[in-house]
């Protein structure tokens, strides 16, 4: 059996880029036979973002219920809040003993903003030693990034080899599922779609915005009677994503022969949305109206996370400390 890792920041409400990049594929790996899935929700790592409580519980609840609205299986496998289990900040604060200073200021967490000191908390510096904390404190096997997060997997793998070199083995090094297709969701924009860059469609919003969130996605200037390129329009890409093959080609043909206007495009991107979102979309609404339901499952995940926790940081602590 092969324990597999995740988390997602409480930042927003997820967004359809999240859905399909992220959320489903790690629902869809988590019900593969064999697979024993930790998949929690980085609420402490939001904190170096976003200060307001309020906001970060209301993600936080948003973020729970999208999940479950896509059919996690909590029985199976367990999901939790990352402050439910405070281990984690013992082991961060450990793990930050042996993490050299260049090896921190070289993340691209960090390198990213800092032209911007004065923006740049303490958080942010040491994020790296808070994911590698986050995933060596349940004996992940592997964990599934993206590219852009695989210099945090291997600085991870470096601080458990630090730690191993000098005390003996104690922490299982994780392998990196390296996400090479990864999909890029295109937003309203027609950049990636991101909550930071404010361009995301969110799904779980009521109809009549919803429908106003994909109206407003950016196109040409071409009058429905010409002939438009598909390839390069963020309307037709997002289309594409959740299309069968038939309704593809149909849009592609109504597309290159003209007399198709980009309205009718966003129509028929919106009527697929709520088709193929309508049970999620009663479900999150379900949970986003029962936060007692939401902290139940949380709490039944931080429990069964906790006792993993604790077995790890009882061999980290005889260690360091002496049994």
């Amino acid at each position: 059996m092969a324990r597999i890792l995740t988390g997602i920041q409480s930042t927003s409400v997820p967004h359809l880029g999240n859905i399909l990049g992220a959320i489903q594929p790690a629902v869809a790996l988590s019900n593969q036979p064999g697979n024993d899935a930790f998949l929690f929700i980085a609420d402490m790592h939001s904190l170096t973002s976003i200060k307001d409580s309020g906001t970060r519980k209301k993600n936080t609840y948003a973020v729970a219920a999208a999940w479950l609205a896509f059919g996690l299986d909590t029985n199976k496998n367990t999901f939790y809040r990352q402050s439910d289990v405070p281990e984690v900040c013992e082991l961060a604060w450990y793990l930050s003993c042996f993490t050299p200073y260049p090896m921190l200021a070289n993340a691209h967490s960090f390198k990213d903003k800092s032209e911007h000191l004065a923006d740049v908390n303490a958080g942010l510096f040491t994020y790296p030693v808070l994911m590698a904390a986050d995933i060596l404190l349940y004996d992940a096997e592997f964990v599934p990034v993206g590219k852009d997060q695989q210099q945090h997997i291997e600085m991870t793998r470096d601080m458990a080899g630090t730690f191993n070199h000098m005390y003996g083995d104690t922490f299982v090094i994780p392998d990196i599922k390296l996400e090479e297709r990864v999909m890029t969701v295109p937003g309203t924009d027609g950049q990636k779609m991101s909550s930071s860059y404010n361009n995301f469609i969110d799904i779980f919003l009521p109809e009549k915005e919803l429908r106003k969130q994909v109206m407003g996605i950016i196109t040409d200037s071409k009058q429905l009677e010409e002939p438009k390129d598909p390839d390069n329009c963020a309307v037709f890409k997002l289309y594409t994503l959740l299309a069968n093959e038939a309704q593809i080609n149909e849009m592609q043909h109504n597309y290159t022969n003209g007399g198709y206007g980009y309205g009718h495009a966003k129509q028929a991107l919106f009527e697929l949305l709520m088709e193929r979102f309508g049970d999620e979309r009663t479900a999150f609404n379900n949970y986003m109206s029962n936060h007692l339901e939401l902290d139940a499952q949380l709490q039944k995940g931080a429990e069964k996370a906790s006792a993993v926790a604790n077995e790890v940081l009882s061999r980290v602590r005889n260690k360091l400390f002496g049994g």
